[in-house]
């Protein structure tokens, strides 16, 4: 019985129940079910994912701080492996991963106390025995099994982060034998007097990834690329890719310690290991790793290339609909989609960006359904898909350089953290204009690929800029009647033909108005009437404005797919749930424009301005292009008709006959010369300008549009 070193009631141990979140804990135990749940915990980074922060709980446990439980941006973090933490721990799950918490106290000293959680009691730090600790501990690493136990207690660190785990006792023996065949790699592996021995039993028979699914608990040859490698605290993961697939191989050389510190990415080596099954990832504990020199090299990276050659180039598929615009760029079609296949392939990360609108999510959740299926095939471990794809909307349709350093940003630390392979870029329903090819040089420099999907009039300049452009307006083909989706899915079909029935509504979803008739059919051989694909569209506009910044993936799925529980909720169709918030908010806003229109003839062209600044609310939906477009299809005359959004410092332009807004640009700018005219976005974007000279442009955009159009 003691007192509880806040309050001093009387209790079992050093803290009481109502004060034990007013304490951190240092935690002294050895496996994850000892930790306490409630209890703050005094942590160490161990390194970043996806999906959120690996923390060291102690020398043994790693939990898991998800990003959900972050008060900032994931990316906003300066944390760096090493650094003291300060977390809450949530639960122990059943297989030992441990779930983490965010704390607002990351100093020591805004807890009320410090104690010393053993696994067993708590106990105050000046009653603990150091010395008896460090003896109990060096007695705990001389055990034949220590690197067994090492696995067992880490487990959480290696099911969320590193699929792998330490070897066993008879792995350790093996890892020590001697039996490496290069002198680079040989550092690693200490050598004893059994090595001969190992060199004199029979040479394994090669295997492929694909097959060792049935070899559980045999020892395997694999010959391949090394396309990832990260150190954890416990073994180093290294990812092997062959011909047939990838899979990830854990070598421990002590925890925390660089096993084999030759071997990095994009070398060629034989591997042999033991098959295991971690928390339901197939993952080989290293025995031998060799890497490949001269002809045995030259031997496996013909294999590699011939595999990929084979498989990246789609099988002949047909177009989804017969549709002109799309025809026109069947080629460029079947490059991008041999793009994208091959990133998957080589275990490269592909990062999807597009434009934060429902055509620019529809399109991007088409490329995300084709790719994710082969991520899976391709990959042992479960998460796979989390890190080898991913979606990022952008603010506008321009790739600029502060998007373009973001992502530059992001895949080097990717590479430095997690040893992970420069990704492709895919930019859907965005980035084909001039603006964007700086942009593309920042990542041509680090040999980054860069796909363009858009359908609107692009620049010359993109297509020598990246990798594959799909642009009809490239080829002089009027995009009149095209979405980047109607692009997109065609581009997804390709990848992976096995979801082409997933796809085929969603050009169909796309179109506000003057939707293709061969699209239209489609959806309806689908399943989706006119009413299911407007309440798609609209649901996905809504969402697409909320969390701009985010995927949205599941949401996302559950909107555009069928066969999801969650998409549909006790009140209905989730879909129509969502869109009816669409109107609503739409018809509001529609509404306080109308009865604010400016209206007036300019050389016998309707011209409608709408004072955004004035009678938008600037931070609720819709958004000022989305409001613009309905408010054009709903004002718009018979004869020629203009709607402009004039705001602050920037002019939107809709009409119903087509003007290039560059030249409209151009114009105001000779006429306002000191008004700091831009352009962005390029024939379709929207003009920029000084606030002082906001007047001038008015009156010269009037002008010039009278001119144009007449």
């Amino acid at each position: 019985m003691g007192n509880c070193i806040i309050c001093g009631t009387p209790v079992d141990g050093e803290i009481c129940e109502s004060h034990e979140e007013d304490v951190v804990f240092d935690f002294h135990g050895n496996a994850p079910s000892q930790l306490s749940p409630g209890r703050y915990y005094r942590g160490t980074v161990d390194g970043y994912a996806d999906f959120g922060v690996f923390v060291d709980i102690g020398d043994h446990v790693t939990g898991l701080l998800h990003r959900s439980e972050l008060e900032q941006r994931l990316e906003s973090l300066d944390w760096e492996p090493g650094d003291d933490v300060f977390v809450q721990v949530l639960d122990v799950r059943d297989n030992d991963n441990v779930d983490l918490g965010w704390s607002i106290r990351q100093r020591e000293r805004e807890f009320r106390g410090k104690l010393i959680d053993t696994g067993d009691t708590e106990k105050r730090p000046e009653d603990v025995d150091s010395g008896a600790d460090e003896a109990a501990s060096s007695d705990d690493e001389s055990e034949t099994d220590s690197a067994a136990d090492d696995a067992t207690t880490s487990s959480a660190s290696e099911s969320e982060s590193d699929g792998a785990g330490a070897p066993s006792a008879s792995e350790t023996v093996a890892a020590g034998s001697g039996s490496v065949a290069t002198e680079s790699a040989v550092a690693s592996t200490p050598s004893t007097d059994d090595g001969a021995d190992a060199e004199s039993e029979p040479a394994l028979n090669r295997t492929t990834v694909d097959s060792i699914d049935s070899q559980v608990g045999s020892v395997v040859r694999l010959e391949g690329e090394i396309t990832g490698v990260r150190q954890t605290s416990g073994p180093t993961v290294f990812e092997l890719r062959d011909e047939t697939a990838t899979v990830e191989c854990a070598a421990f050389e002590e925890a925390g310690v660089r096993a084999y510190p030759a071997v990095e990415i994009e070398d060629v080596v034989a591997l042999e290991g033991e098959v295991e099954r971690h928390h339901g990832d197939l993952q080989v504990e290293t025995e031998t790793l060799e890497i490949l020199e001269d002809d045995a090299r030259e031997t496996v990276k013909d294999r590699l290339e011939s595999a990929i050659e084979r498989e990246a180039r789609p099988a002949d598929a047909d177009l989804l609909a017969d549709h002109e615009a799309v025809t026109a760029v069947e080629d460029g079609i079947a490059d991008a989609a041999t793009a994208i296949r091959r990133a998957v392939m080589e275990a490269r990360p592909v990062v999807v960006r597009h434009s934060a609108t429902a055509d620019g999510y529809v399109a991007g959740a088409a490329i995300e359904r084709a790719v994710l299926p082969l991520i899976r095939e391709k990959h042992t471990r479960e998460d796979a898909e989390y890190h080898y794809f991913e979606r990022r909307p952008l603010d506008g349709r321009v790739y600029d350089m502060d998007d373009a350093t973001n992502d530059v940003t992001s895949m080097l630390e990717a590479r430095d953290r997690h040893g992970e392979q420069l990704p492709l870029v895919v930019l859907v329903d965005a980035g084909s204009t001039v603006e964007s090819v700086d942009s593309y040089d920042l990542l041509s420099l680090y040999d980054a690929e860069t796909v363009v999907i858009d359908d609107s009039r692009a620049d010359d300049e993109v297509a020598d800029a990246v990798s594959v452009a799909v642009a009809p307006s490239l080829d002089g083909v009027d995009v009149s009647d095209l979405t980047s989706t109607a692009l997109a899915a065609n581009v997804a079909a390709h990848v992976n033909d096995d979801v082409r029935a997933d796809l085929e509504h969603l050009p169909a979803v796309s179109y506000w108005e003057d939707t293709p008739e061969d699209y239209t059919d489609l959806a309806s051989e689908a399943g989706y009437d006119e009413t299911a694909l407007s309440e798609r569209r609209e649901a996905v506009a809504l969402e697409a404005y909320y969390q701009s910044y985010k995927d949205k993936r599941e949401l996302i799925i559950d909107l555009l797919f069928d066969g999801s529980e969650a998409a549909t909720s006790r009140d209905g169709d989730l879909a129509a749930h969502v869109s009816e918030q669409f109107r609503a908010k739409l018809e509001t806003e529609l509404e306080t424009a109308r009865e604010n229109l400016e209206t007036e003839d300019v050389d016998g062209v309707t011209v409608a301005l709408l004072d955004t600044d004035a009678f938008m609310h600037r931070y609720n939906f819709p958004t000022t292009t989305l409001l613009l477009d309905a408010l054009h299809r709903r004002q718009r005359d018979e004869g020629p008709f203009v709607t402009l959004g004039l705001g602050d410092d920037e002019l939107h332009v809709r009409a119903t006959e087509s003007v290039d807004v560059r030249e409209l640009g151009d114009t105001i700018a000779d006429a306002a010369s000191n008004a700091g005219v831009s352009v962005v976005g390029g024939q379709d974007g929207h003009i920029e300008f000084l606030p002082g000279e906001r007047d001038a442009v008015r009156t010269a955009a009037l002008e010039a549009l009278g001119e144009l159009l007449a």
